[in-house]
């Protein structure tokens, strides 16, 4: 597409060169500028994209955006310098005009939610495909096509950048895709990454606190949420939470509210629970269905009614979609059971908020036939507020505890570990081992038949940022190793 073609349906200024030119793709990353790429200047956290303008322009750059007028007259380039008043709107819209409106051609589904956005969208996407739909689930696990991962390049973020979001989805229309289930972050939200997305159907799970320092308060967390209602057609909202309701309140377009509760238009009613099973019974205005899903919890149990709510709107039966959930399973790194012959249940979960934590404890806690352990910490420069809550949460279940570390970034691990201990009950028995392997090695190690192990808040993860640096690092590859060491320590 020519510059002048993508720039005409958009407020700028163009100062210097031609508009004459082909552009190749949208890039905010001058290191990752190619030639024929239209350069977005942006503003980040640790740098100013002005300070790579140079280096954009030597790999590539057609152009140069800029959201600051007063560097149209300052800045002396080979190439076009174009002022936009909103660099981000920008990267929105030309992501979205350059991949020729992807998203236009498939049904969008986007959640959003503090808890259980990942396993929700994993849980419409199984229901999709099950029904015979090709469709794609975009998040913080990946992106998997009718259930197989697809490996792409792309910033791995809970909700993908434009220039590589719809690129994605470009690729998704190409390859038959119909529908879309994506991610809808508070941070992606608030920095306009799904403006240009056609969302047809927002899901609202839930809203706790979370992501306070990223905002700046939890009222602009409440409204970066809110940015979804304005995005999407219709509405799928949990009755159960009070700020969801308020968001149907307040939206004045076509909505269901779904739940465990009452004054729902979709109610889902635990009649029986095993082990591992749960029996519900689906009532709605649109038909009702008892049948049985793969897992127990009432957190599991607002994602299933979530799922298959979202699927009832898009206008499919009733009996199809309860049939097909009954051979839901849970997306990797969310209550992950890892198998082992030392008579323990092991289990790996994403948990790293209050409510999150509160619900896997008190699923597993139904189960336990010993103690129960936790292996967790906090990451480090974000929502200080929640140590101290997830400590309370944690003593309440649990017999033991390995405080340890999550990713601390710039933060001394054992502050953040002390901050959390401030919230157990007195007495509490815990140890802190801050390498995060020899904490688990050691809850595995100390545990007896019978025991369950808890080790949260990095779920799927495969690294770990300590300081400035990032290693590799897989809660799942770490346990397996220390099971099979374990395994061959105890027959030697």
């Amino acid at each position: 597409m020519q510059l002048a073609e993508l720039l005409k349906d958009w407020p700028c200024t163009v100062k210097g060169g031609s508009i004459r030119v082909e552009v190749l793709g949208i890039e905010d990353y001058a290191q990752g500028v190619k030639k024929g790429d239209l350069f977005v200047v942006r503003k980040g956290k640790k740098s100013d994209g002005t300070k790579y303008i140079d280096m954009a322009i030597k790999n590539g750059a057609i152009g140069v955006v800029i959201e600051d007028e007063k560097l149209l007259d300052s800045l002396k380039l080979s190439v076009p310098v174009i002022w936009v008043p909103n660099c981000l709107k920008f990267m929105s819209f030309s992501s979205a005009k350059l991949n020729r409106y992807p998203a236009d051609a498939m049904q969008v589904i986007a959640i959003t939610g503090t808890n259980g956005k990942t396993t929700v969208s994993h849980f419409i996407g199984q229901l999709l495909h099950a029904l015979h739909k090709n469709v794609i689930v975009i998040g913080t696990n990946g992106i998997y096509i009718n259930g197989v991962e697809v490996k792409l390049d792309y910033e791995n973020l809970t909700t993908l950048q434009p220039k590589h979001l719809h690129r994605i989805l470009k690729i998704a229309v190409d390859r038959g895709v119909q529908y879309v289930v994506l991610e809808a972050s508070s941070m992606g939200l608030a920095k306009h990454r799904l403006d240009d997305c056609s969302i047809n159907v927002g899901v609202f799970l839930n809203l706790a606190e979370d992501h306070i320092e990223d905002h700046g308060s939890y009222e602009k967390y409440k409204s970066a949420k809110q940015i979804l209602a304005t995005l999407s057609d219709q509405l799928v909202l949990n009755g159960d939470d009070s700020f969801c309701r308020t968001v149907g309140l307040q939206a004045k377009k076509k909505k269901a509210y779904f739940g465990l509760g009452n004054r729902v238009d979709y109610q889902l009613q635990m009649l029986a629970e095993g082990l591992t099973t749960s029996t519900c019974c689906l009532q709605s205005n649109k038909g009702q269905k008892v049948f049985s899903v793969p897992f127990v919890g009432n957190h599991h149990l607002q994602n299933t009614i979530a799922a298959i709510s979202t699927l009832s709107e898009l206008g499919f039966a009733i009996e199809d979609i309860c049939n097909a959930a009954e051979n839901l399973y849970l997306p990797k790194g969310r209550l992950e059971e890892i198998e082992n012959q030392l008579g323990l249940s092991i289990y790996i979960d994403y948990a790293h908020t209050e409510a999150a934590l509160r619900a896997v404890l008190q699923t597993l806690k139904k189960t336990v036939k010993g103690d129960l352990i936790v292996v967790f910490s906090c990451g480090g420069d974000r929502d200080k507020h929640k140590r101290i809550k997830m400590g309370a949460v944690a003593s309440k279940f649990a017999d033991n505890i390995y405080l340890t570390m999550d990713n601390p970034r710039s933060e001394d691990p054992e502050v953040i570990n002390t901050q959390i201990a401030a919230g157990f009950i007195p007495n509490q028995q815990y140890e802190m081992i801050l390498d995060r392997a020899q904490a688990i090695e050691t809850a595995i190690r100390s545990a007896k038949e019978g025991d369950t192990i808890l080790i949260a808040g990095k779920g799927h993860e495969k690294t770990q940022t300590i300081g400035s640096k990032q290693f590799e690092f897989s809660d799942f590859d770490c346990v397996k190793e220390v099971l099979e060491k374990y395994t061959k320590d105890r027959v030697e």
